[in-house]
């Protein structure tokens, strides 16, 4: 009886010595605002900017205008907005003890391009993201088309760096296309090794267009270390861009833009340009700006302003819009033949979609043609011929029509001496046409 009673005295007296232990005590708000003040003041790229900026939080905090914010989910976003609008990247971001990061967390950075705001930070494989590549086609008319959500970190000393050989692959998808359209309407940022790498593929190698980063330790060249081996410096470019875009996507619209080299298609971009990375600050973590970037072009930057468009349109008409001009471009280089058809077709297409043509007779076209069948389904003419699939067809113009998906591929109607539709013309670009003579009803 007795080893059971003292067991359970030693049992309470550990219940109650835990009762009455100290608990961790959070941070009051006071607390981690000078936390945020002082990792701004010891890090950010400009010491006398960085001062300024920590003595307005810590006045604040003395004037009580943060004591109600107790949650401190609640007082960071309070931060990241005052914070903002001396620096886009500035970020304020808290985790519950245990919890998941909020992001990667770093102490004072090193270097002012080490990460770019929502790029991956240095040494994250790519993997996942396929170096932010999302889709690179050849969009009609010989156009290539590369989607880019991020801009991967690239070792140059490594052969085998995986972001380098990624997009080499899709840069030399594009080698034969006529046109180049880069979209960096949903990129947040990234690293500047691959800017740099990606920009150096379209521009003569040596040229002096380079953003130079400042920081406290010294000055460092957004050039890459091993550039592009086979630029493209002649085939027409155009960079796709919205408010969304922003940081090291900025820079590489920026770079191309103030070079010459690209249209810029679409809205004027986040206005983020300071690179740097987040530091711990207490139990909060700050995205404090390192470095900033310097344009040999213009002299300055993009931060607060964004880069702009040198044609403005909705972002989500960007792609459109960019391919007409992309084609448009290619017809002034006066290509020879079949580009030049291409071309012309498929540009005549794209704007009979937005405009169609009036007084267009579809039923007048429905009928046998040799092996073919011509109906008017859902309002457009299908075609079918054998065992082919049906394929569908856009008008362009009276007795001229464009495949659905396709426009360089044209259906044409001939008419005799009394105007009735007699035949078809299957006609291809680079091939004879295909004549198929209308049967009797």
């Amino acid at each position: 009886m007795l080893p059971v009673l003292r067991n359970l005295l030693v049992l309470l007296l550990l219940l109650l010595a835990g009762l009455t232990a100290p608990s961790a005590r959070s941070q009051t708000p006071r607390e981690r605002v000078d936390a945020v003040a002082a990792a701004i003041e010891r890090d950010y790229f400009d010491p006398a900017r960085g001062r300024a900026i920590a003595g307005q939080l810590r006045r604040a905090a003395g004037d009580g205008e943060f004591d109600a914010l107790s949650d401190p989910r609640d007082l960071a976003a309070e931060l990241t907005r005052r914070l903002q609008p001396h620096d886009r990247h500035f970020r304020v971001d808290w985790r519950a003890p245990g919890g998941p990061a909020a992001g990667p967390v770093a102490g004072p950075v090193a270097g002012p391009v080490r990460r770019l705001r929502n790029g991956p930070a240095a040494g994250d494989a790519p993997r996942r993201t396929s170096a932010g590549i999302r889709r690179v086609e050849l969009l009609p008319g010989n156009v290539g088309y590369l989607d880019l959500r991020q801009f991967a970190p690239i070792t140059f000393g490594d052969p085998e760096d995986p972001t380098r050989r990624a997009i080499d692959a899709a840069l030399q998808l594009l080698a034969a296309s006529d046109a180049v359209i880069v979209d960096v309407r949903e990129n947040g940022g990234g690293a500047p090794s691959m800017v740099g790498y990606l920009v150096s593929a379209f521009t003569a190698p040596g040229a002096d267009i380079y953003n130079t980063f400042h920081s406290r330790q010294g000055t460092r060249r957004e050039a890459p270390e091993v550039a592009y081996p086979r630029p493209r410096v002649d085939v027409p470019l155009f960079v796709l861009t919205s408010g969304r875009t922003g940081s090291a996507a900025e820079a590489f619209a920026y770079t191309l833009k103030n070079a010459r080299r690209a249209r810029i298609v679409g809205e004027t971009t986040a206005g983020a340009a300071n690179p740097g990375g987040p530091v711990q600050a207490g139990d909060m973590t700050v995205f404090v700006s390192t470095g900033s970037p310097v344009s040999p072009v213009t002299g300055t930057n993009w931060e607060g302003t964004g880069v702009l468009p040198d044609v403005e349109v909705p972002a989500a008409r960007a792609l459109q819009h960019a391919h007409r001009m992309a084609l448009d471009a290619v017809l002034q280089g006066a290509p020879g033949e079949p580009v030049a058809t291409e071309a012309r077709w498929t540009l005549e297409a794209l704007r009979a979609v937005e405009q169609p043509p009036a007084d267009v007779p579809l039923a007048a076209y429905a009928g046998r043609y040799g092996e073919a069948e011509v109906r008017v389904v859902d309002g457009a003419l299908e075609l079918r011929r054998g065992r082919r699939p049906p394929s569908t067809w856009t008008p362009v113009a009276r007795d001229v029509f464009a495949q659905t998906g396709e426009p360089a591929r044209r259906l044409e109607f001939v008419r005799d001496g009394a105007g009735a539709v007699a035949a078809l013309e299957l006609r291809l670009a680079d091939a004879p046409p295909l004549r198929l003579r209308r049967a009797a009803d």
